[in-house]
């Protein structure tokens, strides 16, 4: 069968790119925040201080506890489970100018007021430079010329994300980005963003929390206006099928829709009912 000789745009885009190589999935989901904020504001009345992205990393760990084959790294063609499901959390440094984060330690067994205290208290830690492995690595980074930087990178990331050991000299943990990464756009007033799976994080996903705002929705068949939390979420295709990304997401979901119900006292799960109800 004789071809046809491509001209104009898409003979400059064949000679631009190359065939695609890359695995990543994007999706959105938007969900109706009215659960989240009433749990975020009865937290905060008993001195927790919660945020949207807090609710979302839990969330996060139990999608990846729901599902054990999204809790692994990749070895060659071997995929090996981790021992924990650890989630790290990415958190603005030096006055804005820096970014750096925290990896929350079988994330999934701790309550959203847990995971939000110690986030805060090594956040905390970081920014005043009392973290001695951040200070570590960013000393190791900023002597480095570039050509041995991209070098101590493909090391560290062989040692420590792919083989799973610790690599003090660099300040690295092992697995140092945890099992996945959670990020919050909205705090930057950015509505939704997305964020790219670099190579050296080797974690299946990165989710993006968006800015919460009035949406109108569709509510038993009727228009309202209700907050919505946009999420977003870069998938690393290697890793997962739509099995597993059905099975996680019914999870993720399931805490988002009523995260009272996961990780509050009676009190304060009555009290979120209660304004949920108030705003159906």
């Amino acid at each position: 069968m004789k071809g046809q000789r491509l001209t104009g745009w898409r003979k400059i885009a064949v000679a631009l790119w190359d065939a695609p190589n890359d695995p990543q999935i994007f999706g959105i989901l938007e969900l109706d925040a009215t659960p989240a904020l009433a749990f975020i504001e009865q937290a905060r009345a008993s001195k927790h201080r919660v945020t949207a992205t807090h609710l979302v990393a839990r969330a996060t760990a139990r999608a990846l506890a729901a599902v054990p084959d999204l809790n692994v790294r990749l070895l060659g063609d071997r995929v090996i489970p981790r021992e924990s499901v650890d989630v790290f959390v990415i958190t603005a440094v030096a006055q804005g100018h820096d970014l750096t984060g925290v990896k929350i330690a079988s994330a999934d067994r701790k309550s959203v007021y847990e995971l939000a205290d110690e986030l805060g208290t090594r956040s905390a830690r970081m920014k005043e430079g009392r973290d001695p492995d951040l200070a570590r690595a960013k000393r190791t980074m900023e002597i480095l010329p570039r050509p041995l930087l991209r070098v101590a990178l493909r090391l560290g990331v062989w040692l420590a994300g792919t083989h799973g050991q610790h690599v003090p000299a660099l300040g690295l943990d092992a697995s140092p980005f945890g099992s996945a990464m959670v990020s919050s756009v909205g705090t930057l007033g950015l509505p939704m963003g997305f964020s790219p799976l670099a190579w050296m994080y080797t974690v299946p996903l990165l989710v993006c929390v968006g800015e919460i705002a009035d949406k109108p929705v569709a509510v038993h068949g009727r228009v309202e206006v209700r907050p919505v939390l946009p999420i977003t979420a870069t998938i690393d295709h290697r890793y997962v099928d739509g099995s597993h990304l059905t099975r996680a997401l019914a999870a993720f979901r399931e805490y988002l829709a009523s995260p009272a119900s996961f990780d509050a006292s009676t009190e304060i799960s009555t009290a979120v009912d209660a304004a949920v109800s108030a705003s159906s």
